[in-house]
């Protein structure tokens, strides 16, 4: 089902890291073969938990020229977007759900006028009804294979039908957005999320939990393309 004429994408999730460390922690997975650094905002009421702010994303920005890919996991981003593309987010995703914010057509279009890559995310009980008529504006589509808001959680099987209808919806349309999945990313569900049709993986604790972090992300690209 996975369309790889795409490079597959692994992008470390700094939520799992070491913060006492975030510099060394950065250089680390960019050695080790990242793609991207993705960071989790986290507002403590669109989820239940605290993360970053523009402040922790302006640090990583200073250690790194790999793309920040910016998960806004926060109540009307719209209010904040302007603050994050200066800090240095090369990606901005923001969640469809309405608790999020009631003009997602609007918000994905600021997003592309401040000249960053948009995107749009999904919790694991969100159908993508909710996101066809913005799937035009959108450079990536993130998938929750967790309920968001605290690292270290298992991947949920039932959400891989949704990645495989989300990538026919896409090929169906013509459209060439990222399909990133998000949420108990390891060795052993890699393959279930690019075969369904993803090509970006967010990992967190498989990447910074392990001792080696270049066999770690050689373990998922290996994982997930054999």
């Amino acid at each position: 089902m996975a369309s790889m004429t795409r490079p597959l994408l692994v992008a470390p999730s700094i939520l799992s890291a070491d913060l006492a460390r975030l510099g060394e922690e950065v250089r680390a997975v960019e050695r080790a073969g990242a793609d991207w650094i993705h960071i989790d905002v986290m507002d403590g009421r669109f989820v239940p938990n605290l993360s970053f702010g523009p402040i922790l994303l302006e640090a990583a920005r200073r250690v790194t020229a790999k793309p920040l890919d910016v998960h806004l996991m926060i109540v009307e981003p719209e209010r904040s977007l302007e603050d994050y593309a200066r800090a240095g987010a090369d990606h901005l995703t923001i969640h469809c759900e309405p608790r999020a914010t009631t003009h997602l057509h609007r918000s994905l279009s600021s997003i592309r006028e401040l000249g960053k890559r948009a995107g749009v995310a999904l919790n694991p009980g969100t159908p993508l009804s909710l996101i066809e008529e913005v799937l035009h504006l959108c450079d990536e589509v993130l998938v929750m294979t967790v309920n968001p808001g605290f690292a270290g959680q298992r991947f949920l099987p039932e959400v891989v039908p949704k990645i495989a209808a989300l990538r026919r919806l896409s090929e169906k349309r013509g459209l060439a957005f990222d399909i990133a999945v998000d949420g108990g990313i390891t060795k052993e569900t890699a393959g279930k999320a690019v075969a369904a049709g993803a090509n970006a993986l967010v990992a967190g604790s498989a990447i910074f939990k392990s001792r080696d972090y270049a066999s770690a992300i050689a373990a998922i690209r290996d994982a997930a393309q054999g």
